[in-house]
């Protein structure tokens, strides 16, 4: 008899053991608490005017992954963002289309990674009414052009120096998203944009000049050092250079850096 409740004791001690290790949640595990999904608040995310579409993509799927992130993005010409990253803007990461203008912020963006690359064509009103198919037209064209100091006008200045085209624009724009909308607009009759800038867009046509292949654009993009969210800002670095991210950017036009 001894023996008997000895033995079930055992077996009680057993059974409820088991019972105890099974109404454990998996989402309890540690690992689950430093998963993507733990991640909250607001990434301000400073990028350059012609990655606005992708970008807007992006954050639409990046706030689909991490469901307590919200995507503030604010875009520009790179120079223009770089000047207001420069001045203490809180932002958390920086998206630029050149090199140049990410080397102004080194102190901010020390490690810099390469993600997208982009090269120019010539964009044109729907219809082309000036005839333009060739840099060389854009001489006796009315032509409207980025600012120098924008990454769009310095690959355009090199693009047409390369050609020994020289062109006074009727206006020099801060972003590249500007020139399109007077060129859309019919107040120019040619423009010098990014590949990706026309694609998919009915209201303009694009014409890729000779030369172009040879004047690539190659973007750059940091999380800042003094991010106000950082690990959001690493997360949305991280995706930008993920499968997902790069594919949304070759869907858009961009060529990998």
């Amino acid at each position: 008899m001894r023996r008997f409740l000895r033995l079930a004791t055992v077996l009680g001690a057993v059974v409820a053991l088991g019972s105890g290790c099974a109404a454990v949640p998996p989402s309890t595990t540690p690992g689950d608490a430093a998963s993507g999904d733990a991640l909250s608040g607001t990434v301000e995310v400073f990028a350059a005017a012609s990655l606005q579409r992708s970008f807007d993509e992006i954050a639409s799927a990046f706030e689909a992954e991490h469901p307590g992130v919200t995507v503030s993005a604010a875009y520009d010409g790179s120079s223009t963002l770089a000047t207001q990253i420069g001045e203490g803007a809180p932002a958390d990461v920086f998206a630029s289309a050149d090199e140049k203008n990410m080397a102004k912020v080194v102190d901010r963006a020390p490690r810099p990674r390469l993600f997208a690359a982009n090269t120019l064509v010539i964009a044109v009103p729907a219809g082309n009414p000036a005839g333009v198919t060739a840099l060389a037209d854009l001489a006796r064209a009315t032509t409207v052009l980025c600012a120098p100091e924008v990454p769009c006008g310095a690959a355009s200045q090199t693009l047409l120096s390369n050609a020994g085209v020289a062109v006074t624009p009727v206006s020099a724009e801060q972003n590249v998203t500007a020139v399109l909308t007077k060129v859309a607009a019919g107040e120019a009759d040619a423009g010098l944009v990014y590949a990706t800038d026309v694609a998919g867009r009915t209201d303009v046509e694009a014409i890729v000049p000779d030369g172009a292949d040879a004047v690539v654009n190659r973007y750059p993009l940091a999380a800042l050092t003094d991010a106000p969210n950082p690990r959001a800002a690493t997360a949305f670095v991280d995706f930008v250079l993920s499968d997902a991210g790069q594919a949304i950017l070759a869907d858009a036009g961009f060529r990998a850096p």
